[in-house]
């Protein structure tokens, strides 16, 4: 058992004590971070230049900072409503504002997206790794700390312990210790309990023997850090409608967080519930994709449901669980599963069952851990025994476990299940989302939970191993769908990276689960793109002929979906890839690009852009989706948020000022409409936002600027 400690001091202490003063310390991603103990650990490393110390972590959460007078106005009460008495990590404070002691050094695998972007600290270190890498990258760099956040509870007097949110990388990590250990590494465990911490099963729950030191104390129970439901716009949600129909039922589903994730969430449950209305969406923004969705996906509701194989747990995947889509179930048994794949497994079972597992695989004479694995997914009664090769039937008679012996068939038909149980419809790697998802994974009862399976991303985010045939098999039909930043015309795809080689956020596994969709049967890539972006006043089109990085490589390209449309790019040529993509690009920049493609050889000069796609604007999508937002489809927040009514169109607000104010004289023209703008009437007709902005009562010129800068946007921006 470990040694526990109810101060981070005491813990830091002896972690020095056993390690020295040269600290390499691994730290999961996201929440997992025991906050409270790395910050101690970092404390000791201020004060003391003679600790040299090392932190490999990856996705460092601080809390939302203004940018802006105005913004702070907003955002400061807000911070401090929605993450409470959250600890942020003082490394990160440190790195984003490059003040980082000489002996310390960051190195990060992944970055929270743009936080790190003005930081030479973090773009110095950063690690480009698949995820499935960063145990053994760990492991290389001399990694000799590794500290965890856990959930805690105890079970008829035991201790049980869970990696609750990241069994991620631990779970990868914690068998190598071992062999590293014999070959005379010195790594220390330490683990660090939270009360908020979701108690996860499966391979996410550890022996707590696996821990050499663990500190337990409830004052270091701080809020987690909960991400908040982001506002969906036309953008977003059209994106959303054009994936939905890829999926196919009884497929799988891989999908990360933001805004696309969540508007994808939307799409399906508006598929599956109210398909008419779903219908008329995907006809009302058009596409022509009717083959690949005959191909490839559907129209219809889930009736199979879906399975989900994503590295990230996000909460509309629980969304799906609630309303029944996410219910396809697998099972860890490869004949069990092989008879699946086949359609061998009926509702009801009956001595067919047995000479087909025969077939797939089991046995054919069963040893006790094959028959333990059929007891546990129902294919045997939960009461049957099993000793030295037989089974004992409930009158008594023992039976020998021989599936190609047809007397032994016959007589084992009377110790079978009624059906399958204890599947899973999820697996993956970690999670982090809004605190009502905590809350909702917390009291979910034990038998529901287990439905759950958090694994680590060496399972999850790859097929390699003993069992690829097992992964296979659970995720048929998958796709695989994620967010990217720029797509060139050859159909390479920009994630991480800009030009410049300063970095947004990380690879992650994105570039796992795109190979991956190449390699499993059915499956298919699907790259989410916003057509186009808008900064500091210019917007500029995010599919171009080039590009300095490339996170996904040409010869990886495959489904490439935007607001406009939908481009199969598998398996075709470079001129049919650059017509498709011009047929989803904004029309604001199809010609140039058409023009570019030209000039490189790369297309006909008699390539004419079809006249059904030569109409991608944001003014049609507003159109298209008008009917359905009057009649209650397609809100900012389909899922809620924790934003008042004033907040929510503040925020609107905000974001038109930035858009707006990108030059000088985009500022002097926005300033100048404001003034003109403004008046009694209009302000009182925000009165509540602009209250809450304490900006109703303005106290000097520059108060009163704003005041009118403020009621100007209220008025200009909207949901749409």
């Amino acid at each position: 058992m470990p040694e526990t400690f109810t101060d981070v001091g005491q813990c830091v202490d002896a972690v020095l004590r056993r390690v020295g003063s040269h600290v390499v310390l691994a730290l999961p991603l996201g929440i997992g971070k025991p906050n409270p103990l790395a910050n101690e650990l970092y404390r000791r490393a201020q004060r003391d230049p003679g600790i040299q110390l090392t932190i490999l972590t990856a996705l460092s959460l601080l809390k939302p900072r203004a940018r802006s007078r105005l913004e702070a106005r907003l955002l400061d009460p807000l911070t401090a409503r929605l993450f409470g008495s959250y600890v942020e990590p003082a490394y990160a404070r440190d790195l984003r504002a490059d003040r980082l002691p000489a002996n310390v050094r960051v190195i990060e695998f992944y970055l929270a997206p743009g936080a790190f972007l003005q930081s030479t600290h973090a773009q110095r270190n950063y690690l480009s790794a698949n995820y499935t890498h960063v145990a053994r990258d760990a492991l290389a760099r001399g990694v000799n700390v590794i500290a965890h956040l856990l959930a805690r509870r105890v079970v008829n007097g035991e201790l049980q312990l869970s990696l609750g949110s990241n069994p991620d990388v631990t779970v990868d990590l914690l068998p190598l210790l071992g062999p590293a250990r014999r070959a005379g590494r010195d790594i220390v465990v330490v683990g660090e309990t939270h009360a908020q911490m979701p108690f996860m099963t499966g391979q996410a729950q550890v022996d707590p023997a696996q821990f050499d030191f663990l500190v337990d104390d409830p004052r270091y129970d701080y809020d987690l850090f909960a991400a908040p439901h982001a506002a969906i716009g036309t953008v977003e949600h059209a994106i959303g409608l054009q994936v939905s129909s890829l999926l196919r039922d009884g497929g799988t589903l891989q999908v990360g967080i933001g805004e696309l994730g969540a508007a994808l969430v939307y799409a399906l449950l508006l598929r599956h519930q109210q398909n008419a209305s779903w219908r008329s969406a995907c006809a009302a923004l058009g596409g022509g994709n009717d083959a690949l969705i005959a191909q490839h996906g559907g129209q219809d509701g889930f009736a199979s449901g879906l399975f989900a194989s994503s590295e990230m747990f996000v909460d509309g995947l629980l969304e799906l669980y609630r309303a029944g889509i996410l219910r396809r179930q697998v099972y860890d048994c490869l004949p069990l599963e092989r008879l699946l794949a086949a359609g061998g497994a009926g509702e009801r079972f009956d001595e067919r069952i047995l000479e087909r597992l025969a077939a797939a695989g089991a046995g054919p004479h069963l040893d006790a851990r094959e028959f333990a694995a059929l007891r546990h997914y129902g294919v045997f009664r939960e009461d049957v025994q099993f000793e030295g090769g037989r089974v004992r039937a409930p009158e008594g008679d023992w039976v020998e476990a021989d599936l190609a012996d047809a007397a032994s068939r016959r007589r084992l038909v009377a110790c079978l299940g009624r059906s399958l149980r204890n599947g899973q419809v999820l697996h993956a790697g970690f999670f982090l989302g809004p605190r009502g998802f905590y809350a909702a994974l917390r009291d979910l009862p034990e038998s529901e939970r287990a439905r759950f399976g958090m694994r680590g991303v060496g399972f999850v985010n790859q097929l390699y191993g003993e069992d690829q045939e097992l992964r296979t098999l659970q995720r048929r039909a998958a796709r695989f769908v994620n967010t990217t930043m720029l797509v060139t015309l050859l159909g390479a795809a920009v994630s991480d990276t800009l030009g410049s080689g300063l970095v947004v956020s990380g690879v992650g596994g994105q570039y796992n689960f795109v190979a991956m969709a190449h390699a499993l049967p059915e499956a298919r890539s699907i790259l989410c793109l916003r057509a186009t972006r808008t900064q500091r006043g210019r917007t500029t089109s995010n599919i171009v002929w080039s590009a300095g990085n490339e996170t996904i490589p040409r010869h990886l390209r495959d489904i490439v979906v935007t607001e406009y449309g939908v481009a199969d790019l598998r398996g075709r040529t470079d001129e049919e890839c650059i017509a498709a993509l011009l047929n989803i690009c904004d029309s604001r920049f199809q010609q140039s690009l058409l023009e570019r493609a030209r000039a490189a050889g790369k297309l006909g000069a008699h390539h004419r852009i079809p006249e059904q796609f030569r109409a991608n604007t944001p003014a049609r999508l507003e159109r298209a989706l008008a009917p359905l937002r009057a009649a209650g489809y397609f809100s900012e927040y389909p899922f809620g948020t924790d934003l008042t009514a004033e907040e929510a169109a503040l925020a609107r607000a905000l974001k038109f000022l930035e858009s707006a104010t990108g030059s000088t004289w985009d500022r002097l023209l926005t300033a100048g409409r404001a003034l003109l703008y403004g008046g009694r009437i209009e302000v009182e007709a925000h009165r509540a936002s602009l209250e809450r902005m304490g900006l109703a009562q303005p106290s000097d010129l520059r108060e009163r600027l704003e005041r009118r800068l403020v009621a100007f946007a209220l008025a200009r921006s909207g949901p749409g």
